[in-house]
């Protein structure tokens, strides 16, 4: 059973290492690409004012968050909800960076000791849509995932919405399973379909849709500085 946990943080700024520190925490849980429910979402007293930057991202105030637990209080439970999972996370480096820090103030270790792996969706999101814009908020206009809510940044929310991403960015990693059992998601039971049995048509392609796929093609070499891979297949395959 694939267990994955998309994760998102608030900071009061940018750099761990000069002294910023997490604010909130957002995480959703996914068991085989589903929804539990089982989340996790806290809020930090940092012991330090945000950035005015910063404020204007989150909206969390010193006032909300003054009676908050610090991070150090809750740490040994966050690594245990974390512990053995996939982490799916926006800009990694960033979140990763400061998750890092903050158990080394808690005196554990860091994240990648206990967790399977790290995810990084805007990797993914640049390797597939070169040169394209990438954010979050792309990337959801891009799916058409709803955030006509978000007014500000929130971990949780965030996680939600990366959660929605992350299946749109990597459907077609599971285009040939089926789920035969929808209503019992812990039990993720699938189907896996043997294309052999299929007879597939061969359609050719018109002159307008060849030529609407050159300009495509133009546009990638272009953003990639001449490195489109679909070129150097059909070359490949031509050769």
């Amino acid at each position: 059973m694939t267990r994955q946990i998309v994760l998102d943080t608030e900071t009061t700024g940018l750099s761990a290492e000069n002294g910023d520190r997490i604010i909130e925490l957002g995480c959703v849980e996914l068991l085989n690409r589903k929804l539990t429910g089982n989340d996790l979402h806290i809020y930090f007293n940092p012991e330090r004012e945000s950035h005015e930057d910063a404020l204007k991202v989150h909206g969390l105030t010193t006032d909300f968050l003054r009676d908050k637990p610090k991070f150090g209080t809750l740490a040994n439970d966050i690594v245990e909800y974390l512990r053995g999972a996939e982490l799916i996370i926006h800009n990694a480096a960033f979140d990763v960076g400061f998750l890092n820090k903050e158990f080394e103030l808690a005196g554990l270790a860091p994240l990648r000791s206990f967790v399977s792996e790290v995810t990084d969706t805007l990797a993914m999101a640049k390797s597939v849509y070169p040169g394209k814009r990438n954010s979050l908020d792309a990337l959801c206009d891009r799916f058409g995932v709803d955030r006509s809510n978000r007014t500000f940044h929130g971990a949780k929310l965030d996680a939600q919405l990366l959660a929605d991403v992350y299946i749109n960015l990597t459907r077609g990693q599971d285009a040939l399973l089926i789920d035969v059992a929808a209503d019992e998601p812990q039990q993720g039971a699938v189907l896996i379909v043997d294309l052999r049995t299929f007879e597939l048509p061969v359609l050719v392609a018109a002159e307008h849709e060849l030529a609407a796929h050159e300009e495509v093609l133009v546009q990638l070499d272009k953003s990639s500085s001449g490195r489109t891979l679909f070129r150097k297949i059909g070359e490949m395959a031509v050769a």
